[in-house]
């Protein structure tokens, strides 16, 4: 059983000792802040103080785990970080040691997920590692369901697993899947690594306590399963849009194998509509030109519902995310233009010739059957939780 030791829970900092003070923390606008007298308890100060002390939580722990990993049976490989390792070039298409030392999976162009810690059981398990201080992890779902579904691909012969570390306190444990181990510490408190950093005079360092052992290895000696992340989505594109009776493939796109990939991108693409016939719809002025196309996206939401959302791509860097909540409330965002999504509706958007267009009426009768399918779905797990 990987049981959190008495160290780790208490936050233990003994055996680590000055290893902390030898990361890197981006530190420049908490200092402005606190330069410019900024009450503690202001909410801009509240918000840049915890994305550093996130930021020293995920090193203390990763840590705790590596000497954790040295004494621990179970575990047979664990993956190297930060400067205990020796690479330093970002790797496309398999995991690497990204710029900033961390874990990450990435195309030739963009990241697609960074693990804040990796190891490998005896029992064949892979575990990716999760450290957070938030106070609630209803978002921190979404997050694993895709970091999963990733290893899962390209780590077939792996059972792919979560451990989740946390502060004590913390709500919406319950809510995690079967996959999902927690471990709860001690509140963190970043407080001496700050000082340190604001010290005009700061003291001497012991010298870093680096873990040599044959169980710590190189995030790129991991044989992995070849995954193009663009040639499957447009794959996927294309094998949805291949029946000739219905306006998409309803049994390729709710096959178990698909909807692991649903689980990684999260929407999926396809077809295109006119602007003028959703117009009303996405409730648009005269801001985009007549005739832009829409992008249609069918999106999974972490209930594991599937809707429509719009996405409107006016040049390589400027997309808009058109959808609806609960209620059908329109809700409208401006995607990153250095995020994946605006990569993928780029990338997309030209394989799509006539075939792919669609109507308002094909849109509107999709949203219906989406809407039955799912309500079925969740007829049928209530039914399985009533027979248990």
């Amino acid at each position: 059983m990987l049981d959190i030791s008495k160290s780790i829970k208490n936050l233990d900092n003994v055996d680590i000792e000055d290893n902390l003070l030898y990361y890197d923390y981006n530190i420049k606008h908490l200092k402005k802040l606190i330069d410019k007298g900024l009450d503690r308890n202001d909410p801009a100060f509240i918000s840049a103080y915890r994305s550093f002390e996130g930021e020293v939580f995920e090193n203390f722990i990763y840590e705790k785990l590596l000497r954790y990993a040295l004494s621990c049976d179970e575990i047979k490989y664990f993956i190297l970080k930060g400067y205990h390792q020796n690479q330093f070039v970002s790797k496309p298409n398999t995991l690497s040691i990204s710029e900033k030392q961390q874990i990450v999976y990435r195309t030739k162009s963009r990241e697609i997920s960074e693990f804040d810690a990796m190891f490998i059981t005896k029992d064949n398990e892979l575990y990716f590692v999760e450290m957070t201080l938030v106070k609630s992890v209803v978002k921190l779902n979404r997050r694993l369901r895709k970091k999963k579904a990733l290893l899962e691909t390209i780590f077939p012969n792996y059972t792919i697993k979560a451990l989740v570390i946390l502060n004590e306190g913390v709500s919406g444990v319950r809510a995690f899947p079967d996959y999902v181990k927690i471990w709860k510490t001690k509140p963190f408190d970043a407080k001496k690594v700050l000082d340190y950093l604001l010290s005009p005079n700061k003291r001497k360092l012991k010298p870093k306590k680096i873990i040599r052992s044959k169980k710590m290895i190189e995030a790129d000696t991991l044989k992995l399963y070849p995954f193009r992340y663009y040639n499957t989505l447009t794959w996927i594109t294309k094998k949805l849009r291949e029946d000739k009776n219905n306006i998409i493939n309803f049994r390729f796109l709710y096959n178990y194998k698909t909807q692991r990939y649903h689980n990684l991108y999260n929407k999926f693409y396809i077809g295109y509509i006119d602007l003028s016939e959703v117009k009303e719809l996405l409730k648009l002025g005269n801001e985009f030109d007549k005739n832009q196309k829409v992008v249609v996206a069918l999106e999974k939401k972490f209930n594991d519902e599937i809707v429509l959302t719009y996405y409107i791509q006016t040049s390589r860097k400027k997309l808009w995310l058109y959808g609806f909540n609960d209620e059908g409330e329109l809700s409208v965002e401006q995607k990153d233009p250095y995020g994946i999504t605006v990569t993928e509706v780029y990338h997309i958007s030209r394989i799509f010739d006539e075939s792919y267009r669609l109507s308002f009426d094909d849109i509107t009768k999709l949203q219906k059957e989406l809407k039955r399918r799912f309500l079925k779905y969740q007829s049928s797990k209530e039914s399985c939780k009533d027979s248990k």
